[in-house]
């Protein structure tokens, strides 16, 4: 009895020492990751370089749309400036991406009474042209529903002009763009459905203003391609009020947009090699590319910067990733995520085991915290972590994704992870004219790579 006793006294005795143990391990651990954290920090907001590299490539190259002279130069200054911040390598990765081009200013009105009234718009991307002045009534929905209760003869040979406004009473405004951003990509599909000879889209803003926010569409082999616009906000109302005056008025638009033959451009992909698990990987990114219509300082020159940063943030703290971080920026994000997709393609091929990949496309605001597409598992480990970020406001962890460039690694990846920022201001400039460098903070695009840097720097030391 004596001898089972004692056993039971030394097995206890183990267990409460294994756990004391683990408690100062974890102790030491956290305070290491927090002395960690501090350097990072520091070093971005004292010595960071995001701002330095968000003025030269919104000043001295502006938009880059995809197959254009603009995004060829992005891809060699990226190249140039991670190459000065010694990498272990460096490379471009080939991809075919397609070449759309507006052309000439848009032409649109509608006319009431025989008065001409100008309408803001921009021509979706990717849209055909119009092959001239294009004149037709015109039938406002706003809703899918809406559009398909409509007999035939009401829709065909007029514009479908889709007017359902972003959910202004949404507090986090990236899902009342999600709410919202499908009649912009299948617009012009459902109306050519329908016989329809153009589609009008309010833009995708909760602003109130004069300026069309531009955007991916989509067609369908299956029916006729049709011209698609995006209409200001107050367009959009002036249009709708219009038509409740007058429901048989004409619409006028001119669109010159042509798309071209696809051409080669690359993905930029810089690594710093891994001390013990070389061979796992641990992605952090963003796109190159941006719409024509401003210098995409937001979408995505911030987050594209915030990268570069991460490479710069490892060198300069002296931090040796145990895991190999891979900076890979992206092109084509905007219409078709070529590059990723080819990324993908590539990483699967190599047989490469990747465990988390990351991007930054949430305009470079204030960073809140990461969204997280990962097992149940990892992501108690993630939240685990989050109290290493609550001093940084950036501890806020929640489900789901929102990176296009991390969808094709899904099957591929143990995690995919978003950065997420304060969006309250993002959709007043998005995918406009408005979208400029004198809109961003420089501290908070520092911060946001900041924020970048540490999580790389769990996921590359602890794994998933």
């Amino acid at each position: 009895m004596k001898i089972l006793f004692k056993l039971a006294l030394q097995s206890f005795m183990v267990t409460v020492m294994l756990a004391i143990g683990l408690s100062v391990f974890a102790q030491v651990s956290n305070s290491s990751d927090s002395i960690l954290f501090h350097k990072l920090y520091n070093e971005a907001l004292k010595n960071g370089e995001t701002d330095m590299n968000l003025r030269y490539l919104t000043s001295r190259i502006g938009a880059r749309i995809s197959g254009s002279l603009q995004a060829q130069q992005t891809v060699e200054w990226t190249k140039k400036v991670l190459a000065q911040y010694k990498p272990d390598s460096i490379y471009l990765q080939p991809v075919t991406v397609p070449h759309w081009v507006r052309g000439t200013k848009e032409i649109s009105y509608y006319t009431v009474k025989g008065r001409r009234v100008r309408m803001d718009v921009a021509a979706l991307g990717r849209s055909i042209s119009t092959d001239g002045l294009l004149t037709a009534g015109v039938v406002e929905v706003r809703s899918w529903a809406e559009l398909a209760a409509l007999p035939n003869k009401a829709v065909k040979g007029k514009f479908v002009f889709f007017n359902r406004a972003m959910d202004a009473g949404e507090i986090e405004t990236f899902k009342a763009y999600l709410g919202a951003a499908d009649q912009r990509a299948q617009g012009a599909i459902a109306a050519s459905r329908r016989g329809a000879v153009g589609a009008l889209v309010r833009s995708l803003t909760p602003a109130k203003d004069d300026y069309p926010h531009t955007g991916a569409m989509s067609y369908d082999t299956a029916v006729p391609k049709i011209p698609a616009a995006a209409l200001s906000t107050n367009s959009a109302d002036l249009l709708s009020d219009a038509l409740k005056k007058d429901p048989s008025l004409h619409y006028t638009l001119r669109m010159h947009c042509v798309q071209l033959p696809d051409v080669q451009s690359y993905n930029v992909i810089a690594e710093i090699r891994g001390t013990k698990y070389p061979d796992e990987y641990v992605t952090v990114g963003a796109h190159l590319d941006t719409w024509d219509l401003s210098e995409g300082a937001s979408d995505d020159g911030a987050g594209l910067v915030q990268a570069m940063e991460v490479l710069r943030l490892f060198r300069a703290t002296a931090l040796q990733p145990e895991r190999t971080v891979r900076i890979i920026l992206y092109m084509n994000e905007e219409a078709g995520a070529h590059g990723a997709i080819e990324y993908a393609k590539q990483a699967r091929l190599r047989n490469e085991k990747h465990i988390a990949v990351i991007e930054s496309d949430a305009g470079g605001f204030a960073p809140r915290g990461f969204r997280i597409e990962t097992t149940p598992e990892a992501m108690a480990r993630f939240q685990q972590w989050k109290e290493l970020f609550i001093p940084y406001k950036a501890g806020d962890i929640q489900l789901q994704q929102r990176g296009v460039d991390l969808v094709p690694m899904k099957e591929q990846a143990t995690a995919l992870i978003s950065l997420d920022c304060d969006d309250s201001r993002l959709f007043y400039i998005h995918h406009s004219v408005l979208d400029t460098y004198d809109k961003i903070n420089p501290r908070e695009v520092a911060m946001g790579a900041a924020t970048m840097a540490a999580m790389v720097a769990l996921v590359s030391k602890y794994g998933l």
